[in-house]
């Protein structure tokens, strides 16, 4: 039988194509920068084929190179759920689990979700990362989480997509803003026109825009905020008006005395908040697990 790469070796290679630099890749591995030259060595020797074009000035990967560290990856990610699957075989729940959850999520939904979790899976130590989707889904594919908590729609591609619950979006402006004198309202042309967005990268964001019929664009101020609680801020000091969850509504986000929060008539926006894991998991008993206690 030909002589096949080892699990390290192929850490390594997807270590240098992030780093594109031997002596950060070295690091990030907790090796010296020789033992990681000599082990892509031995690999491209193993696989016959160059992996890696060095010179003192640049490191860039081959086509080649590429290519192995995209089935790396997969290779890596699929061990770490084998590593998880026997972990975990004896009890679900137990051990370490790393949850991925957007900002427009955890601030709201994960205090009672964790006070659920301590009571039911004591044995269970959660490691949480608050991020934005397209970052947590990258981490998830790498196997540096095992699950993300984010809101859709949101192109998800081939990762297992486990729905939990729909959530409204309500509009939120000055208490003294006429357009909002009733019970509920619908995002007319005006409010649109007036409609505050968070950055670049939060899907909330997306989901406003859509809510408003609009083409991708900031405010017509070109103001956009970096989170939830700084829309807020906007929206009282009369910027604008903006779209919010309904769950960060339920957790007294808007509770301002200079704030007024409606929901929206039907059909209203929403998203639908889901949990994401790689197709190869091993812990779907975790992932029904975990959903039971964020919809409970």
């Amino acid at each position: 039988m030909a002589a096949l790469p080892s699990l390290r070796q192929l850490q390594y290679l997807v270590a240098l194509s992030e780093q594109l630099n031997f002596t950060r890749a070295a690091e990030s591995c907790f090796i010296t920068q020789s033992t990681l030259s000599a082990a892509l060595k031995e690999l491209e020797t193993v696989l016959g084929a160059s992996l890696v074009e060095r010179d003192r000035q640049t490191v860039l990967m081959t086509p080649t190179g590429m290519a192995v560290v995209e089935r790396a990856r997969t290779i890596l990610s699929q061990t770490q759920d084998l590593a998880d699957f026997a972990a975990g075989a004896g009890e679900p729940m137990t051990g370490l689990l790393r949850l991925g959850v957007i900002p427009t999520i955890a601030p709201f939904l994960l205090p009672r979700t964790m006070h659920l979790l301590r009571e039911r899976y004591p044995s269970l130590r959660l490691v949480l990362r608050e991020d934005l989707t397209a970052s947590l889904l990258a981490r998830l594919g790498s196997s540096e989480l095992d699950f993300a908590l984010i809101a859709l729609p949101y192109d998800t591609g081939n990762l297992l997509v486990e729905p939990l619950f729909d959530d409204d979006l309500w509009l939120v402006g000055r208490k003294d803003d006429p357009e909002l004198k009733a019970r509920r309202v619908s995002v007319t042309q005006s409010l649109s026109d007036r409609m505050l967005l968070l950055e670049e990268g939060h899907c909330l964001r997306e989901h406003a825009l859509y809510a408003c019929s609009g083409p991708s664009r900031p405010s017509a101020e070109g103001v956009e905020a970096t989170s939830l609680l700084t829309l807020m801020e906007m929206v009282e000091s009369g910027l604008g008006v903006g779209l919010v969850p309904e769950m960060a509504v339920r957790s007294r986000l808007t509770d301002s005395p200079g704030l007024l929060a409606r929901p929206l008539l039907k059909p209203s926006p929403k998203r639908t908040i889901a949990l994401v894991a790689r197709p190869s998991t091993s812990r779907l008993a975790d992932l029904r697990a975990l959903a039971e206690i964020i919809v409970a």
